[in-house]
This record gives C-alpha cells, structure tokens and sequence, in this order.
C-alpha cells in the first residue's frame, strides 16, 4: 500500500468490511481485479493496488499476520508515520543551506486536531498509532499526509547542495486564500527562485488552464492559493518567483513533470516529489537562469523580510 495516511486499505481496496468471511473476500477480489484489468480497459495502477491488497489479505496466514500488525487496517510501521529521527549523513557533499521547519506546522495542526477528535481528557499514548490514523476522519488525515509530503520534499530539496538557499514554512498574509497560511518551501539558486508547495491529497491530479484538477481536490484551487502566497513573500522583498511548483507523491501525477503556463510570469508545474531535485537543479523551460551577483541580492532581500510559520 502507498506509505501515507490517505491510502485504502487492502479491505477498501477490494471493497469489503475488515470482518468480511473469505468467501465474501475471495469474491470480492475477483470482481475488483475483473474490472481494473488492463486488458478490459481498466487501470493498471489499480489493477496493481488489488493485486497488492489480496496478497496482504487473500489467505489466512497472511490476513492473520496483517490484522495483528496493524489492527485490520492497511498503514506502513508506525516510525514512518512519526517524526523520524535524524540518521547520520554518509555523503560528504555540502547540503543545500536550509532555514525553517519543514512540516512542524502541519504537525503540530495534527496533534491538535487528533487529540481535539479522541476527545479532552482522553490519554493518547501514541497520536501516530496506524489504527488511530485509520479511524480519524479524512482531514486530519490529510493534514498529517501533507506533513509527510513537506518533509519528504525537504529532504529531497536538502540534496541541492550549497548554491542552493531554502527556506521551509514560511508564514505569509494569504489566510484568505486556504489554511495554513504559509509557504512549504521556497527555494533560490542560480536556475531561479521557487515557490513551492508539496501535497498529498489522496488520489491523482491534473494541471487544466493553469490550474489543478482532480476529485480529490474538493473544490481547493492549489496553484491560485501558491500564487497568492509566493506574491505576500514576494512582495515584501521586491523579488518575483520564476516558477510555482506543486509537488506530490508520484502515483498521483501522470508525468514526471507537467506544465501548466504562467502566474504573472512564474512558470506554473505539477512535479512528482521524486522528480523535483532534478527540476530544480536543472532549471524548467523557459525560466531565466540567475547570476551569481544577483542570487546573493535576492538571498538577502529575503533574508530581511522572511519569518517563520
């Protein structure tokens, strides 16, 4: 199963309840896996999500070692979920420099709202335990699978190296265009400046005339709410960004990169997270390259005006 919050379990999967008999499971999985296959016309994504599933569930040892590991709910090792502890570093490469807290502000929205769902009063030995999440309603879910989805970007735009400055959770004056009002990321280096923004909203999307659409979306405009965002930090720093970057896990975008126009000049792109480094690093097409002499005026420029979520 996708290691995020948001993700079926094996019983959704397959459309069953998690007490369903094996008759009802087996049934259950030849119907799911008749409908998504690839060769009658179904998705191969999901044709490999039911294979998945049954071979989580499909037979008694294996539906017995699921149920007492994770409580009859499909959910990765409970370190995974959890604030991951630092691990020593084998490169010796100098990292991108680096300044904020990426995905403390979604974190700590998360333990409020958890703790707010269990109920006051209530102890709650472990917010990160896989059947709690399971249980919780879907936007608290979603906020602890964006904080997963910031720290995960984080370390992938940490790997940039020491041209490269970031700065994570910044906090903007956007309130009005989607909560939190902050910027996940912004990053400066010679191929440019970028605002970006990582997600995770459960299920695929799509850029269409500039913005983003997918019926996980639930009405949210990301790139209007970006836009807005990298234009509070922007506008205070006299700086414009040449790029507004949303990023998410790669089986919800259905190209590397995806290209969605210009905000007000900034190239508009849909990336997946394991394609984002790269992106930056190399520059997006069409966005002007920065000169050494100019990348340290708008590091400092940003440096003057920026505070944290």
């Amino acid at each position: 199963m996708p290691d995020s919050p948001l993700s079926d379990s094996p019983y959704e999967v397959l459309g069953v309840a998690a007490d369903a008999d094996a008759t009802e499971l087996r049934a259950a999985y030849r119907r799911a896996l008749r409908v998504a296959h690839p060769d009658t016309g179904g998705d191969p994504a999901r044709f490999h999500a039911v294979q998945r599933a049954w071979a989580l569930v499909g037979t008694p040892s294996a539906r017995a070692a699921f149920d007492r590991g994770s409580g009859g709910v499909a959910a990765p090792t409970r370190a995974t979920w959890a604030p991951a502890a630092p691990r020593p570093r084998r490169d010796s490469r100098p990292l991108a420099r680096s300044h904020g807290h990426p995905g403390g502000l979604s974190r700590e929205r998360y333990l409020g709202l958890i703790r707010e769902w269990v109920g006051r009063g209530v102890p709650l030995a472990d917010p990160y335990d896989p059947a709690l999440v399971r249980s919780a309603p879907r936007d608290i879910r979603h906020v602890l699978a964006d904080a997963l989805a910031e720290e995960s970007t984080a370390r992938s735009l940490s790997t940039l190296g020491i041209a490269y400055t970031i700065w994570h959770d910044l906090a903007t004056d956007a309130a009005g265009h989607g909560l939190p009002p902050k910027l996940d990321h912004l990053v400066l280096g010679p191929t440019g400046l970028f605002a970006i923004q990582s997600e995770d909203w459960g299920g695929p999307v799509a850029l269409k005339r500039g913005e983003l659409v997918g019926e996980a979306l639930a009405g949210e405009r990301p790139i209007r709410a970006l836009a807005a965002r990298a234009k509070a930090i922007g506008k205070a720093a006299k700086v414009r960004p040449t790029a507004l970057v949303v990023v998410v896990p790669d089986q919800y975008a259905a190209e590397p990169i995806e290209f969605g126009g210009t905000n007000r000049g900034a190239i508009v792109a849909l990336v997946r997270s394991s394609r984002l480094a790269s992106a930056v690093r190399e520059g997006l097409p069409g966005s002007a390259h920065l000169g050494g002499t100019e990348v340290m005026e708008v590091r400092s420029r940003l440096q003057a005006v920026v505070r944290f979520a």
